[in-house]
């Protein structure tokens, strides 16, 4: 090529590359190079120690780089001029503008670099030198256009899209939608006329999506047979929302329709004379598109193009553009070339593919969120918004802040988020979606089209890092994203294959994204256009959370401005407005100490301490100051016929039964029982064992409950660690556990078998009115203990739980197990678990009736039987036994009024299972230690379309304070 003709192709290479500043050097050394047959540097014909002489400047190849470099650092920063030592950063570049960086240097100077290096290298003297250093990467195929197949495919994106729309079927999720306000003389023919110029230079606008086989192809509509409509419409202003709405609301069929619908409304106080130029007018231009042709990025070029047809249109003829170098179609078939086939491990896709593995091995499926209300299993996508606003000086000390650390606006955000929703309890492996451009070649940059990607950064919140720390952490990992940006989403969630369900978002459920891209702007000759109504909220995530920074006149931070959008099936707007305000107290925090561990970071204000505190534990109720004898006693006095007890054909009323406790209780007196004295009670299910514990309780002792079945080495710790004063058992059991002291018997004094002949005796000629407070070894109060339990304890060792007669009371007294019917309730419980106490005592304090089961193997024919016998209307199960029994047949609960559950998780599909078989039946899930009288909380559950896949554990009793705390002890 002849110098002549070299500078000029050079000359027309770089001026629309490099700005006019250019100095005039770095174009005479410019005019020298030659060029690669697509208008590149071709380096390796002019090897660097000759450039100096070539140049005949007497400069080196790094000040050659350096003046490249200054030219193209300013043209992406869109500034006059930049020093060599200028940092990128510090002159307004961030994450999206690193990338655009590295691709103009790939287009201006052949070399591939990775975003990474201008972190790490910022300014352009930096970049310069390392430019000079052999990298080894080879700089990859930019896009072309070329020819084409006949079916040109979809993009890895587009694909996704077709794939939801085909799985749901036309609906508006992906819709994006503009509707800009215009005031002033309109020309609506030009504007017409402009808006199918516009669709007539894009592809992606005038394309449908067809299928052969099950496989989608793009069916590009000519530009000469494509027909815009943009009908003119008059409507009142009570109508428009509605109009706008429905029109945002269209569902495009994607293989018969075009991408695209515009309306023009204009106000009902234009008359019909002024026809379609109207001047001193309002406007509302309204454009909807399937998210499958355009995205964020395209409103740029579309309103800049639309702009100039406009402007072309008015005054009456065509617009005269540069045609585009590339279309959609031809980015389509790039990126299929440039990833290659996943099969091949030296692609580019199968090494992404790899690190991606790598980087999400592990990665928690679904983050848990402070949800108000469960996750359905087929979500609606109704959203709702709110406001988030940053003030200018906040802005400002974040960019300080960012400066600091090296990272971006993003990345402090990003760090912000991750260590909010670790606070808010999601754990310390927060995954994060962000979306990027996509458009990593120079020929993307003006193309409307679907091109965005989504990139998913995982940050690691463990152990104690400051906010400096996991600033860090994020770093590390975004860059690591933006330098494996190329391969698609889709693909991404095609190849590591989490479990997939249609109740939430694949790989994460938050979305970040702090907007960078160019603002899109309308110009048209003689009108004012102004935001209008836009987008309605739609959740395609649980949370998304977008801000946009704003800078002033001379560039300077103004503040942040945005919105988060949340899912109506999840979130109250109440609980997101105040997740926004803890974003941004943490954000006011941090900056001011970013050393600060966030884990000390207090998100609560005094307001929401105090409600989480108190106003949320505001559960007192009162209860009778009172004994467990004491209330028994009492409703005896009162319902003396009532049935208490039945058991094996016996009914017992509370009369007999307090008669039968009254005497055993004396007798037990006598032997030395009082008050903080432990008795072993070592018994069946029967009446006799009902009258034991009643009698122990009135004699002022605690019951300590024993079975007979456990191992002998378990029976005798327990003996030994209560070293109880007296032992009641039954014949039944002292002949099952035999006399030749290996049963564990050993640890406790002779047992009181209360069935033989001396013993009833000796009871029976007790008094058999209630006991005086006298009668006692010492007064009774409710403080001192009732029982304790022995439960197997969290390390396999029992332990003894003791719990006074007021821990009792209490519990019997919430009134969740108030019914305006009588309960008869079933106690199938060992006197050894904590259920029984709800059987046995809450049922007769509350002067209900307790029926016995039997002992042995119990299973859904016997709950049955029991149900149909007894007229049963309340049964305790625990999580094990309630699953079996709703899998083995859930019409065994029919009849009972409430079924309650818990001591371990309970499935969500067991319970669903129940209320369809048994409607009109309650499940009362439960939670709760021993340590709190069996629950600390319950909730009912009626409605099968309202239980989620994990159930709740419901509220506090009554009289329970419940808070959820972090490892720190903090709520």
């Amino acid at each position: 090529m002849a110098d002549e003709s070299l500078a000029g192709a050079l000359q027309g290479h770089v001026a629309d590359r490099l700005p006019e500043h250019m100095v005039p050097s770095t174009v005479m050394v410019l005019e020298r190079l030659p060029l690669t047959a697509n208008g590149k540097v071709d380096r390796a014909a002019l090897p660097e120690p000759d450039f100096a002489a070539v140049a005949g400047t007497g400069r080196g190849p790094s000040d050659l780089r350096e003046e490249l470099l200054c030219g193209v650092f300013a043209q992406v920063l869109g500034v006059e001029r930049v020093g060599v030592d200028d940092d990128f950063f510090a002159l307004g570049g961030h994450s999206l503008l690193a990338m655009r960086l590295v691709s103009r240097i790939r287009a201006v100077l052949g070399v591939e670099l990775p975003v990474r290096a201008v972190f790490e290298t910022p300014t352009a003297g930096e970049l310069a030198r390392r430019l000079g250093k052999p990298s080894g990467a080879a700089v990859r195929a930019t896009v072309v256009a070329g020819a084409r197949p006949e079916m040109v495919p979809l993009s890895f994106a587009q694909r996704r899209l077709w794939f939801l729309d085909r799985l749901q079927g036309p609906n508006s999720t992906y819709n994006i939608s503009l509707a800009p306000r215009l005031s002033g003389r309109l020309d609506v023919a030009a504007l017409r006329a402009a808006l199918g110029d516009v669709v007539a230079r894009h592809e992606s606008l005038r394309t449908c999506f067809s299928q052969v086989d099950g496989e989608p192809y793009q069916r590009i509509t000519p530009a000469d047979e494509v027909v815009v409509d943009l009908p003119l419409t008059t409507v009142t202003a009570e109508q428009l929302p509605m109009r706008i709405e429905r029109l945002v609301h269209h569902a495009f069929d994607l293989a018969a329709e075009l991408p695209i619908r515009a309306e023009l409304f204009a106000t009902v106080s234009q008359s019909p004379a002024q026809g379609e130029n109207a001047d001193g007018d309002e406007w509302i231009l309204c454009l909807v598109m399937h998210h499958i042709a355009v995205d964020g990025w395209s409103m740029g070029p579309l309103w800049r193009d639309l702009s100039v047809a406009y402007a072309a249109r008015c005054a009456g003829c065509a617009p005269e553009w540069e045609p585009l170098p590339v279309q959609y179609a031809d980015y389509t078939l790039w990126q299929r070339e440039l990833l290659g086939d996943a099969g091949d491990p030296d692609s580019v896709m199968a090494g992404q593919v790899a690190y991606w593995k790598a980087e999400l091995q592990g990665a928690p499926e679904e983050l848990v969120l402070p949800v108000d209300r469960h996750r359905p299993r087929v979500p609606s996508h109704r959203g709702g918004t709110v406001p988030l606003d940053v003030s200018a000086e906040l802005h400002e000390r974040l960019a300080g802040l960012a400066r600091e650390q090296g990272v971006t606006m993003f990345m402090v955000w990003h760090a912000a988020m991750a260590v909010l929703l670790s606070r808010l309890g999601a754990g310390q492996d927060i995954p994060i979606g962000s979306p990027v451009a996509g458009r990593t070649d120079d020929a993307l940059e003006d193309l409307v089209g679907f091109f965005v990607n989504t990139l998913v950064v995982r940050t690691d919140v463990s152990g104690d890092p400051s906010f400096a720390e996991v600033l860090g952490r994020v770093r590390r990992a975004a860059l690591g994203a933006f330098e494996h940006q190329e391969v698609p989403f889709e693909r991404l969630v095609e190849e590591l294959a989490p479990f997939r369900s249609m109740a939430r978002h694949p790989l994460f459920q938050v979305m970040l994204e702090v907007q960078n891209v160019p603002e899109a702007t309308v110009d048209l000759p003689g009108v004012e256009a102004e935001a209008g109504p836009g987008d309605l909220p739609v959740a395609k995530f649980d949370l998304q959370v977008d801000v946009v920074e704003r800078f002033d006149g001379q560039g300077r931070p103004a503040g942040l401005v945005g919105e988060i959008v949340y899912a109506s099936d999840l979130f109250d707007e109440v609980t997101v407005r105040a997740l926004g305000a803890r974003l941004v107290r943490l954000l006011e925090v941090v900056v001011a100490d970013p050393d600060r561990p966030v884990r000390g970071i207090d998100l609560l204000d005094a307001a929401e301490r105090w409600r989480i505190v108190a106003e949320w534990n505001d559960t007192d109720r009162a209860v009778p100051v009172a004994t467990v004898p004491e209330l028994f006693g009492a409703r005896a006095r009162r319902t003396p016929g009532a049935v208490a007890v039945v058991w094996d054909g016996q009914q017992v009323s509370y009369g007999e039964l307090e008669v039968a406790s009254n005497r055993l209780a004396r007798y037990l007196i006598g032997l030395g029982v009082g008050p903080e004295s432990l008795v072993a009670v070592v018994m069946d299910r029967s009446v006799e064992l009902v009258v034991a514990l009643l009698a122990v309780l009135k004699a002022g002792g605690a019951y300590v409950p024993v079975d007979p079945e456990y191992p002998a080495a378990r029976i005798a710790g327990t003996l030994a660690d209560a070293a109880p004063v007296a032992v009641l058992t039954a014949a039944a059991m002292r002949d099952r556990l035999g006399e030749d002291g290996a049963s564990g018997w050993e640890c406790a004094p002779e047992p009181i078998v209360v069935d033989e002949p001396s013993v009833r005796e000796a009871v029976s000629g007790q008094d058999a009115g209630p006991l005086a407070p006298d009668e006692l070894a010492g007064p009774l109060t409710p403080d001192h203990p009732a029982y304790a339990i022995y439960t197997s304890g969290s390390t396999g060792t029992p332990k003894g739980v003791v719990i006074t007669h007021r821990d009792v009371v209490d519990f019997a007294a919430d009134q969740g197990w108030k019914t305006p019917e009588p309960q008869r309730v079933l106690m199938r419980s060992p006197h050894t678990f904590d259920a029984s106490v709800y059987e046995l005592w809450v049922t007769l304090l509350g002067g209900e009736q307790v029926v016995l089961a039997p002992t042995g193997r119990f299973d859904a024919e016997l709950l049955r039987s029991l149900i149909t016998e007894h007229s049963l209307t309340h049964v305790h199960l625990t999580a094990g036994l309630f699953r079996v029994i709703a899998e083995e047949d859930p019409t065994a609960f029919d009849g009972v009024t409430e079924v309650s559950t818990g001591g371990d998780v309970v499935p969500a599909g067991a319970v669903r299972r129940v209320l369809r078989a048994v409607p009109g039946t309650t499940v009362r899930n439960t939670y709760g230690p021993t340590e709190a009288t069996l629950i600390a909380t319950q909730i009912p559950l009626t409605d099968v379309e309202q239980i989620a896949d994990t159930l709740p554990i419901g509220r506090p009793l009554d009289n329970t304070r419940l808070y959820v705390l972090d490892e720190r002890l903090a709520p």
